[in-house]
């Protein structure tokens, strides 16, 4: 099933990473530059290198082996941590970790990665922090209205808490106009097409472009969703369990939110999310459901959109959204 001469897997931490090869065995160096050409220079010709997507950690060697024309993937860890459950493996180090995903690439055909544009790279930086603004705002707000219970709230602590939030206010401002000014310059026609579509937001479909590198990464709108993690999981066995359908939740989280949040004005605004929307609750099924299934179909005509390159049309569009 492999096609590469040898494969490694790579279980990668803030300080080393360790390396385990199909044919060379166990290594391990150290998560720096110095580290990275230590181990280009044991790589031989036609290898792939897999890792787990990591937050941070994975990033930097990931861009380091594409420039240097090494075939790298990155891999869900949800599936490396099935494989391994489906192995009954009783040893967790990071040795066994890099060996178990070695294993993984060996048995499955594993997605090539694409190494993110200077754009790409910092649009996700300015959204990474913009989410841990936001939780902060949050957090800040929610403690102004803790203060404001007591009845007599300190002056002192109030007004600095309002500071904050106002800082707050003026940094997320910053990012979203950033954010703006880069998508514009690689993504602007894909950006206005996108805001045509009756309930997605400019918010959105920005966050839509990042993630998706344009919409590049999928073939189809199902692809997408389940990328986002809004398509439905079925629990049955037998006669005896039938669980309740629910989202797979494997996927892309704070896209999942904003398109939930679109989904709202979907209701109301776009034809063909209104009219799902009230089949839905018409036989009976929760609201909760039905905006789960909007927010699915409003996802796949924002593929269809920037796959066709035309403007929303509400008959055209429907038509596309069902492949």
């Amino acid at each position: 099933m492999n096609k590469y001469k040898e494969t490694f897997g790579v279980d990668i931490s803030k300080n080393v990473f360790d390396v385990f090869g199909s044919t060379s065995g166990h290594n391990q160096f150290n998560n720096d530059e110095k580290g990275f050409k230590s181990f280009l220079k044991i790589l031989s010709n036609n290898s792939i290198v897999a890792m787990e997507a990591t937050g941070y950690y994975h990033y930097r060697l990931a861009q380091f082996l594409y420039k240097n024309n090494v075939a790298v993937s990155v891999v869900n860890p949800l599936s490396v941590k099935r494989f391994i459950q489906m192995k009954l493996a009783k040893v967790k180090t990071d040795k066994s970790d890099a060996k178990a995903i070695c294993e993984y690439s060996l048995a499955n055909d594993v997605p090539l990665y694409n190494a993110f544009t200077d754009v790409q790279a910092e649009c996700l930086q300015l959204f990474r922090l913009m989410d841990s603004y936001l939780k902060k705002r949050t957090a800040t707000k929610n403690k102004m209205h803790g203060e404001e219970t007591l009845g007599i709230p300190s002056k002192f602590v109030y007004r600095s808490l309002k500071r904050d939030k106002k800082h707050l206010d003026k940094e997320l401002a910053g990012i979203e106009e950033r954010l703006l000014e880069l998508v514009r310059q690689e993504q602007q026609h894909q950006l206005t097409l996108l805001q045509t579509v009756p309930g997605i937001g400019a918010k959105t479909a920005l966050f839509l472009i990042v993630v998706t590198d344009g919409f590049s990464k999928f073939e189809t709108g199902a692809q997408l969703c389940s990328y986002v993690g809004i398509t439905p999981t079925t629990r049955e066995s037998g006669s005896s369990v039938r669980g309740r359908s629910r989202i797979s939740k494997v996927g892309n989280k704070k896209l999942r939110n904003l398109l939930f949040l679109c989904a709202f004005n979907a209701c109301k605004y776009n034809r063909a999310c209104q009219a799902l929307y009230q089949r839905i609750v018409n036989k009976g099924k929760s609201k909760k459901l039905a905006l789960i299934a909007v927010a699915n179909k409003l996802l796949k005509q924002c593929f269809a959109i920037a796959k066709s390159g035309l403007p929303y049309d509400a008959d055209f569009v429907s038509v596309l959204a069902e492949k």
